[in-house]
């Protein structure tokens, strides 16, 4: 049976927009699915759904607004940072700049292992959870619409389900552009920054006057996006590091894996299943990854 939670306008108040390293804006899918596998922690708290999953999970966007200012002939935007307290000289004190957005959207999350007789104290405390208990990406939860738990088996089902997510926009992977790009011997920062670009070009009509054409490489809209860590040196037993938080898991130094994604309306998107994300561990390559199958 293929069952499925809607979470509906989701928003989201002062999350972290510092997606990865180089890039600011839309939050990593490792924030998404760190949202819903904490999610499924709590839940699993409760011992009437120990055996609850959620595997997979859609993320449409509906409404993103990162914190900046910009003057009237400012050339680049300024990061509204936050006022921390005064130190003893009275100084504002040290700290990092950190980039931060409201966000209003929904997820499809996929859920095995629940049965129709629990459905309304489920229901009530995925609420509760949301409210009270989580965060997303160090934001504040605000408000959500509503919750409703769906049974989707048929394609029609499926198709009436994804439809559901407009008018946002359903983030997918498109990292084929990229490998495209670097089989042909471009540099994989290159080709992430070239299919980005928007070119300007200009040509002259038939009666001789300039056109200015503006266009990108790829068509659709395009946005890097991190999909995990790379790990970047050996794991080390519990404890060994210097100034590790957790000291009873093993550690690794990772850094985090940018490539290209595309925000697509639900009723452009053919496959059913191409609109989630779940995790995948590549033991062999030291890879912790949110993988997305695409279009």
């Amino acid at each position: 049976m293929s069952a499925y939670i809607l979470i509906k306008n989701l928003y989201v108040q002062n999350a972290n927009a510092f997606s990865s390293a180089i890039t600011v804006g839309f939050p990593a899918m490792t924030a998404w699915l760190g949202f819903v596998h904490a999610l499924q922690r709590k839940i699993n708290e409760v011992k009437e759904f120990d055996n609850i999953k959620l595997p997979k999970t859609a993320v449409a966007c509906n409404e993103f607004k990162v914190h900046l200012y910009k003057g009237i002939d400012d050339y680049h935007a300024s990061v509204i940072g936050t006022a921390n307290p005064l130190t003893k000289e009275g100084k504002r004190s040290s700290f990092i700049e950190e980039a931060r957005c409201n966000i209003d959207a929904s997820l499809l999350i996929e859920c095995e292992g629940l049965n129709s007789f629990e459905l309304d104290n489920f229901k009530l405390l995925v609420e509760n959870l949301l409210i009270s208990k989580l965060k997303f990406a160090g934001g504040d939860i605000l408000c959500f619409s509503k919750i409703d738990y769906i049974v989707a088996e048929e394609d029609y089902e499926k198709r009436k389900l994804l439809n559901s997510l407009m008018p946002g926009y359903i983030i997918i992977e498109r990292r084929e552009l990229l490998q495209d790009a670097m089989e042909k011997g471009k540099d994989a920062l290159n080709a992430l920054i070239d299919a980005l670009s928007v070119k300007t070009d200009c040509i002259k009509t038939d009666n001789n006057e300039p056109l200015w054409q503006t266009k990108r490489i790829y068509q659709g809209w395009l946005v890097p996006i991190a999909v995990g860590f790379q790990g970047i040196s050996e794991l080390t037993p519990p404890g060994k590091t210097l100034c590790q938080r957790d000291n009873s898991t093993p550690h690794r130094f990772a850094e985090p894996i940018v490539t290209l994604g595309e925000f697509k309306l639900p009723a452009r998107i053919k496959n059913f299943e191409s609109a989630f994300w779940q995790y995948q561990y590549l033991e062999d390559k030291n890879l912790y990854l949110c993988i997305n199958k695409g279009e």
